[in-house]
Parts: C-alpha cells; sequence; structure tokens
C-alpha cells in the first residue's frame, strides 16, 4: 500500500528547518513528508511552497523566512544562490563548520548500524581564510554573437552562467580563464554547441600552483583538430606569462564528464609543479590532486596521525593518484606500495618518488583488489592501508580484499559520508571505527572531507 502524499506542487505551508542535508539544503517535516528546502538554514521558519512532489519527498522554495538563523550572514559573491558553486555562503563559517559536522553524523545514522554515543566523530578543521583557495577551474563555454562566454552551469539546470572572477578560485586561474577565452574570441575558434553537436572548444581547464606559481591551461576540444593551436598558445603564454604549459584534451562524447582519455601537449611542459609543506608534484593535466593545497597539508598530517607509523610498517596506498599521500607518510614508514588505474597519474607518482630521493615508494597501474592479494601470495602483507576513493567510495571488490587481507588499521580518506558509511557498516563485522576527523577542504559548499581511523577488532 502506498502512502499517501500530503503535499501538492504549488501548495504554500510553514515549515521549521530541523538541519541541513547531503547537499546543503534545509530540511523539514510537514504532515511527516520530508521537505528539501535549498536556502533555509537550521533553526528557521520559513513559508515555503512546494516545487516538486516525489514518492518519498518533496522540495520547495522559500516564499518568506518568519524566524531568521542567527548565524544567516549576506552572502558576498554576486553570483550566489545562481551558479550552484556554492551552497552555504550565506551561513557563517563558524557555523558551517558545526553543520558539516552534523551533516557526518546524519550518514552514520541512515547508514550504519553503529551506536552514535559510541562514536569519537572530532570537531570540523577549519580554514583561516576560507576564500580563493581552489586551485583548478573548469569554465564550460559556450558562444554567443562573436562573443565566447566561460561559467558553470546554474543550480539544477542547463544555463550557463557567465563568471568573470569567483571568490572561492585562486586569482589565478580567473585571471588567465578570462585571458584564454579572449584568445579563442580573437582567434574566431568555433565554440561547442551542446545541443547541435558543432564547434570545438567545450571548456577550459585551468591549474594553478599556487605554491610555484606556475599554470596549466587544458583546451578540451569535441575534435582532434584545433586550427592555429600552436599560435593559440603562444598568444596565451604571451599575455599570461604564468602559463608554462597548454595541453589539449579530446572529449567528443555526449557526456558530463569533463575530460577525455585523449590529451596531447601543446606548448610548454605537459606537467607542472606544486608543493604541499616539503614535498613537490609533478602534475599532468589529467591527473588527481586535492583542490585546497593549504587544507590538504592539514588533511594529510591527520592521515599521518591516523596511520601511527613507528618506521616499521608496511603501507598500501590505494587509489593512489600522484602519489600525495604515499609519499607524506614515506619517511615514517618501512615500505609503501600504491596504485591506481590512471597510467599517467601513476607515471607521476613514481616520478615524484624518483625526484624527492624516495626509495621505499613504488607505483603500479592497477587495481588494489587484484594486487593485494596476489602481494600477499607472494609475503608480502600490508600493516596499513590508506584509501582516498571517488565519491562513489569504495569498489566493493576492494572492501572484500581488505577483509580478507586484514591489515591492522585501515585510513580511509572520504570526500562522500553517505558512502563512507555504507562502507563502515559493510566492514564493522571485522572492523571498529577508532574516530573521524571531518576536514573542511571546501568552504561555503555542503562538501565536507573526512579521516576516518579504522582497526581492525
Amino acid at each position: 500500500m502506498t502512502k499517501n502524499v500530503t503535499i501538492e506542487k504549488g501548495q504554500q505551508f510553514p515549515l521549521t528547518i530541523k538541519r541541513l542535508g547531503i547537499n546543503g539544503e534545509g530540511v523539514g517535516y510537514f504532515k511527516k513528508q520530508v521537505v528539501f528546502v535549498p536556502g533555509a538554514l537550521p533553526g528557521e521558519e520559513v513559508v515555503v511552497e512546494a516545487t516538486k512532489i516525489h514518492p518519498k519527498y518533496a522540495e520547495g522554495k522559500i516564499k518568506r523566512i518568519r524566524n531568521k538563523s542567527p548565524h544567516r550572514v549576506k552572502a558576498p559573491c554576486v553570483h550566489f544562490g545562481e551558479c550552484g558553486g556554492c551552497q552555504l555562503q550565506h551561513l557563517s563559517y563558524e557555523q558551517q563548520l558545526k553543520e558539516k559536522r552534523d551533516i557526518v553524523i546524519q550518514a552514520l545514522e541512515r547508514h550504519t548500524k553503529l551506536k552514535m554515543e559510541e562514536l569519537d566523530i572530532r570537531e570540523t578543521i577549519g580554514m583561516e581564510d576560507p576564500w580563493h583557495y581552489r586551485n583548478k577551474s573548469s569554465f564550460q563555454l559556450q558562444g554567443k554573437k562573436g562573443e565566447v562566454i566561460a561559467g558553470l552551469y546554474g543550480l539544477d539546470s542547463h544555463r550557463l552562467v557567465p563568471i568573470e572572477s569567483c571568490m572561492v578560485q585562486h586569482p589565478l586561474t580567473d585571471k588567465v580563464t578570462q585571458i584564454v577565452k579572449q584568445v579563442l574570441s580573437d582567434f574566431n575558434i568555433p565554440i561547442y554547441h551542446e545541443r547541435k553537436r558543432t564547434g570545438l572548444v567545450r571548456t577550459i581547464v585551468v591549474r594553478a600552483g599556487i605554491q610555484t606559481g606556475h599554470v596549466q591551461v587544458v583546451l578540451i576540444t569535441a575534435k582532434k583538430e584545433l586550427p592555429r593551436k600552436e599560435l593559440i598558445a603562444e598568444e596565451i603564454i604571451k599575455r599570461a606569462p604564468e602559463v608554462t604549459s597548454v595541453m589539449q584534451n579530446v572529449n567528443g562524447q555526449k557526456t558530463s564528464l569533463i575530460f577525455g582519455d585523449e590529451t596531447l601537449p601543446i606548448k610548454g611542459e605537459q606537467a607542472i609543479q606544486e608543493t604541499l609543506g616539503d614535498l613537490s608534484f609533478e602534475l599532468s593535466a589529467r591527473a588527481f590532486f586535492q583542490l585546497n593545497p593549504t587544507q590538504t597539508v592539514k588533511l594529510y598530517d591527520e592521515v599521518k596521525k591516523a596511520a601511527q607509523l613507528t618506521g616499521n610498517e608496511k603501507i598500501v596506498d590505494a587509489y593512489c593518484g600522484v602519489g600525495t599521500i604515499g609519499l607524506w607518510l614515506a619517511k615514517d614508514a618501512k615500505e609503501i606500495r600504491g596504485m591506481d588505474v590512471i597510467e599517467e597519474s601513476i607515471q607521476n607518482a613514481n616520478e615524484n618518488a624518483k625526484k624527492h630521493g624516495i626509495q621505499n615508494a613504488t607505483y603500479v597501474t592497477g587495481k588494489a583488489e587484484q594486487l593485494m592479494p596476489k602481494w600477499v601470495k607472494e609475503g608480502w602483507k600490508p600493516d596499513v592501508v590508506v584509501v582516498d576513493p571517488p565519491r562513489t567510495g569504495c569498489d566493493e571488490k576492494f572492501l572484500k580484499t581488505i577483509k580478507k587481507v586484514k591489515p591492522k588499521r585501515f585510513v580511509y580518506v572520504s570526500c562522500n559520508p553517505s558512502t563512507l558509511a555504507k562502507d563502515i557498516q559493510y566492514l564493522s563485522d571485522q572492523y571498529k571505527v577508532e574516530y573521524i576527523q571531518p576536514v573542511d577542504m571546501f568552504p561555503h559548499t555542503a562538501h565536507v572531507e573526512c579521516v576516518s581511523q579504522i582497526v581492525l577488532k
């Protein structure tokens, strides 16, 4: 028997907001029905108009705020509420940190059978200056009357919001994006049209080495042929001398993924340098690297704490990217072995290890669930496994491998509390959560990163 939905589209009703949802929207209950309201804050009493009705919940928009949260502030960005990049600029930063911890607790309550009162979920580690922290931007392009527009898609829509400068982007990425946009316009390069599937350049990706000042530009194109590309690259470098690498990535697919499989150098180096602490890294166009270098140092120090290294540990760095976490731990461990499925990342990781004279770290292309059992068979068993998976969480085969291999400690770096909670539940028959440390990698958004220390029972 289906439950009667008591809310109708267009209906207006009062709502008390109980908490923030995982996407930063306010969550309240009307006649036992869950209602999600973007822009509403915990503790507020609002009048809401229902905009979408789903079988198990409804979505609404604020018509009026009857009772404001004491933590509500004026969002400083002109694009707030429009571009879909930040969800929480209207909430004071101190309160954002508290709500992010609460988002982690909610995920654990929803997806695990663990007793919350027995869990050590620590206060969120924030930033001293929570602005201009992102070292990489990906701006979609549209051509309008001979002009090139760069921006982000609006909230839940396919409307491009033009952005000249972004308050969470590093100023270098903003500056270079505007220059590239102008160069493409000056050279009359056809901009990709998604519906007609005509034109060439789809996206401008700019990554800045915040510590080194090096900048890489990647032009994402629908086809391999890009007319006068060397001239375009020269002009970009002339106008923005910080640019040390101009690359092209080909993505002809109808997809929301930014990168395609083929990356071609146009001018300059194929990678840029970035430093974290006293380590420097080679970053190729598609290599994964944390977007907030300031907080990454804090995050990796938390990983080191959770790994509890004495100098004798054998460590597996799974989903290792360019080797950042493993190399951060290397001098306090006996041996590091890392793996990733992206071959360029593994090349970067081995180059990074070699460059720093780190001889106890090796990186191979492949999947942890295939490599770890093989190593155990050969007599090499890890004491600690560190993982930093994508938002979808760990592959179930990987978690099965953890249960089989049984490392003493499992350090899980997560960017999605829901998949972290599901994975913790899956391991809970053999592993116990010692503590979870939330870290704010993306101020003013609903994202929260966590370092969890998980130990063999």
